[in-house]
């Protein structure tokens, strides 16, 4: 047979279709027997698909999972030749040393570290090796998938049942996604010096601003920014009768949270608003996205082109640095490394080292508590608002 899958796409290519034909998993080796099966699923996929119709509700969710199911039938049926219900512990033993280098990596690796979208030709399963963090989460949620097909009568057993159990304790130091105030302070610089000389610099240098601005200053993921709207941003008054402006979004998990717009976030929304041809504050009928795509449409911009464009960032002010100070090779590397999550570490970061309460850090961020101890603490939110006015600054 010929190697149709040499590139692996996406499972709505015909790329590997011969290979998800050829190994289905309806002769898989840990099917169960029986007739104790509770779903209707004949194939791998179908079962997979039964098992992600539960977080259809969950966009994020969904797609994170849908990846790592994805990852692991497509290395099933390329790279072991059998289906995803023939894998054995060993063979998932395989899988994660597979998973901290991918290889061969111009089968699996998109080039450049790209994320191209998955109907492009150079789409790819893997943006580079993942971090023993990450590595952990897709064992996580594979052992959910797995032991979700054995509950439903589809598997006889979970490969991952024999694996040893590691540490869900997280290392107390994390400094590979955290940015330290020398180099925020240096990226901002950079920013600061990109040229204006016509309406497309000036439109561009705004957007990377208030790209930086929003994920540092509001602590958000990415994933929140690229669907937040114009409208989203809104005022009301505090116990005094100032105003104060709050971000409405739509955090991990689907839960809403608002995010305090200070008077510095919002003079560089303005500036940003002001750039674009939007004139004054937003107001509940714009339709604009809180991130317009570089024409000032009325589209989303993506998350992928979003993470391009902080990455992009943070290489060419590492080169920057680089040029002008070349003792300063190891703190380009770092700023190299960074992407857009690393600007919510380095916010949580500042803030706590600024003195901010523990509790408007969690409730800024999104996270559900402290520690189970903590469930019932919660700072206000014109406390939350205040303490960010006064201790978290853009400074720029």
């Amino acid at each position: 047979m010929n190697q149709p899958a040499a590139l692996p796409a996406p499972l709505h290519s015909a790329a590997i279709a011969d290979l998800l034909a050829q190994f289905d998993g309806r002769q898989g080796g840990n099917r169960a027997l029986g007739d104790r099966a509770q779903i209707a699923a004949q194939t791998d996929i179908d079962a997979i698909r039964g098992w992600l119709a539960r977080y259809i509700d969950s966009p994020r969710t969904y797609a994170n999972y849908r990846k790592e199911a994805e990852r692991l039938l497509l290395w099933a049926v390329v790279e072991r030749r059998k289906p995803l219900s023939s894998l054995s512990h060993e063979d998932i033993l395989a899988y994660r040393y597979f998973l901290a280098d991918p290889q061969p990596a111009e089968r699996w690796v998109a080039p450049g570290g790209a994320r191209p979208a998955r109907h492009q030709a150079s789409w790819r399963p893997f943006a580079g090796p993942l971090s023993p963090a990450s590595r952990n989460q897709a064992m996580l949620i594979l052992n959910g998938l797995f032991s979700w097909l054995v509950q439903a009568g589809y598997l006889a057993g979970n490969p991952l049942a024999l694996s040893r159990q590691r540490s869900t304790e997280r290392p107390t130091r994390q400094q590979t996604r955290y940015l330290d105030a020398r180099q925020w302070r240096w990226v901002q610089d950079w920013i600061c010096a990109l040229p204006q000389n016509d309406a497309a610099e000036a439109r561009h240098k705004a957007r990377i601003r208030w790209l930086f601005s929003i994920l540092y200053g509001g602590a958000l993921r990415i994933s929140e920014l690229v669907q937040a709207r114009m409208a989203d941003v809104a005022m009301r008054l505090d116990s005094q009768g100032h105003e104060q402006w709050w971000l409405n979004i739509h955090g991990k998990g689907d839960k809403a949270r608002r995010i305090p717009m200070t008077q510095e976030l919002m003079r560089e929304l303005l500036h940003y608003r002001q750039a674009f041809g939007l004139q004054g504050l937003p107001h509940a009928m714009e339709t604009q996205p809180l991130l317009m795509s570089a024409g000032g449409s009325d589209k989303h911009l993506s998350r992928a082109m979003a993470h391009v464009l902080v990455k992009s960032v943070f290489a060419q002010a590492a080169q920057a640095l680089r040029e002008q100070h070349p003792d300063q090779h190891a703190q380009a590397q770092v700023l190299e490394q960074a992407s857009a999550h690393w600007l919510r570490h380095s916010a949580g970061s500042h803030m706590a080292n600024q003195g901010v309460d523990i509790r408007v850090i969690r409730d800024t961020l999104g996270h559900e508590s402290i520690a189970t101890t903590n469930i019932y603490l919660h700072a206000e939110d014109e406390q939350r608002h205040q303490a960010l006015e006064q201790f978290h600054r853009l400074d720029w």
